[in-house]
């Protein structure tokens, strides 16, 4: 056991230290995303699954430092995971606007354009009804959207990224142009 401790010490303190660092990164990285969420009034749910989002990124690239400090031989590692993303690509291929929609999920939870609570209306030749939507809740994959009938309309993240969005105002805040000198 010496033995090892002995061969193998860099390693071992460049291991700690990579755990070390990403542990404060995960606190920051958590800290931050939670005062965004908290600072633009984001539901805790949303600031939740980003937050998860954002420690399997971390977990990934902690993965990536730690085989690199161990010295794993890349060409190896290298020609196994492109045959393994092959056949995930693949399988993948019909079902690409899942990550599509978690990829906007995510830009829409740090741009926050609109929020839960919001009315807005959208421009899809799709949707047969301009009445405004109020936003019920905002998903990984989707957005729930409820008409004044009750009709519930969910609708996709990445539309809600390709599609134009009329944010509309509750009657006191919308803007006349005229300001008080």
């Amino acid at each position: 056991m010496q033995e090892f401790l002995f061969s193998y010490k860099q390693e071992l303190v460049a291991t700690a230290i990579t755990f070390a660092l990403l542990l404060i990164l995960k606190f920051i990285t958590d800290k931050t995303i939670r005062k965004i969420g908290r600072i633009s009034d984001i539901v805790e749910a949303r600031t939740l699954l980003i937050t998860k989002y954002a420690s399997m990124l971390l977990t990934l690239l902690g993965f990536g430092v730690i085989s690199f400090i161990w010295g794993v031989n890349f060409r190896e590692v290298g020609l196994v995971f492109s045959s393994v993303f092959a056949v995930i690509g693949v399988a993948l291929f019909a079902s690409w606007s899942i990550l599509s929609n978690i990829t906007a999920g995510v830009i829409l939870f740090f741009s926050f354009p609109f929020k839960i609570g919001d009315q807005v209306k959208i421009l899809d030749k799709d949707i047969e009804s301009q009445e405004p939507f109020l936003i019920e809740d905002i998903r990984a994959f989707h957005v729930s959207l409820r008409k004044s009938n009750g009709e519930l309309l969910i609708y996709p993240n990445n539309l809600m990224m390709q599609k134009a969005v009329i944010l509309m105002y509750p009657s006191e805040d919308i803007p006349d142009g005229t300001e008080e000198a």
